[in-house]
């Protein structure tokens, strides 16, 4: 009786009850389909293994990736480790943590990083730490160098008529204060600062690629090469995709026959995580707290 006295309103519900449905139902088998495996998983692979971890994005933690190298590390049936990058970089402690994991490893089994896009600044940094490093000719690297940035909006702040008011214990506790105008003095405290994190970057390619110091500290000024480039200039071994690094990296450690490759993946599924990635928590993270922030990063837009 409804569906004869409105056919529109009544084709109105069935169809939204069936999209309602259909959404539900993918809703549930994007959970079920993307749902990470436990490390446990990994050794239902048979044959001789490389295993591949991914480092994707912005570097703001290291932990999932330290527990990815150290689990890889450990299982035997792993013979070598492939790092994928994809990442311009990121903050600086967490970029040093995972290369001295990576450091680590590489005294106990083979690693090769295989760089992708981009694998500038941070993202370099981890890559200098393995055996050997591949890149497409292609591949946006080096920016080696730090970041340090803030924004000042005193200006603003006086056009709106708000005043700060700040409450410190020591001349420069409120050092790069977005409140007021910086003076001479923190200028040349904070270049010191990032003289010396920059100085930690050179040493550290110094230790991982075994290359003259005077050599990297003239190509540490920032730029960016391409993969091609950064070959000739020693920084990347070789030109080649992710299966050449998982073929070069299963040869040097042994393996003989066909290469099996398994993938570290999350534990653990977050669907915050698997539609918006890192690049929300960034954006919170800058608005909550606009401060200072020391960074290995590659950002040509500021």
């Amino acid at each position: 009786m409804f569906s004869r006295r409105h056919p529109y309103l009544f084709f109105i519900l069935v169809f939204s009850s069936i999209v309602s449905a259909a959404t539900i139902g993918m809703f549930l088998l994007i959970i079920f389909v993307s749902k990470g495996s436990d490390f446990s998983d990994f050794n239902k692979a048979g044959g001789e293994k490389v295993g591949i971890i991914e480092l994707k994005g912005f570097i703001a933690d290291s932990k999932g990736a330290i527990e990815k190298i150290k689990y890889f590390r450990e299982d035997d049936s792993i013979k070598a480790i492939v790092l994928r990058i994809d990442s311009p970089g990121g903050s600086v402690g967490p970029s040093q943590e995972i290369f001295r994991e990576i450091r680590k490893t590489v005294a106990i089994k083979k690693v090769v990083a295989s760089m992708g896009a981009v694998a500038a600044s941070g993202g370099y940094y981890a890559a200098a730490a393995a055996d050997g490093i591949v890149a497409n000719p292609g591949t946006i690297t080096g920016s080696i160098g730090v970041i340090v940035g803030f924004t000042n909006l005193q200006e603003l702040f006086q056009k709106i008529g708000l005043v700060p008011v700040v409450v410190k214990s020591g001349e420069y506790k409120d050092i790069g204060s977005p409140v007021r105008k910086m003076k001479e003095e923190e200028k040349k405290i904070l270049q010191n600062f990032v003289n010396k994190i920059h100085r930690q970057f050179v040493m550290a390619i110094v230790e991982g690629r075994d290359i003259d110091q005077g050599k990297v500290e003239s190509l540490a000024d920032g730029r960016i090469f391409t993969g091609e480039e950064a070959k000739d200039l020693g920084l990347v071994d070789r030109l080649g995709n992710l299966d050449d690094a998982v073929e070069w990296a299963g040869r040097m450690a042994g393996i003989k026959g066909r290469i099996t490759t398994v993938y570290a993946r999350e534990k653990k599924f977050s669907l915050l995580k698997y539609f918006v990635g890192s690049s929300l928590r960034t954006i919170i993270r800058n608005a909550v707290n606009p401060g200072l922030d020391a960074l290995y990063l590659y950002q040509p837009a500021g």
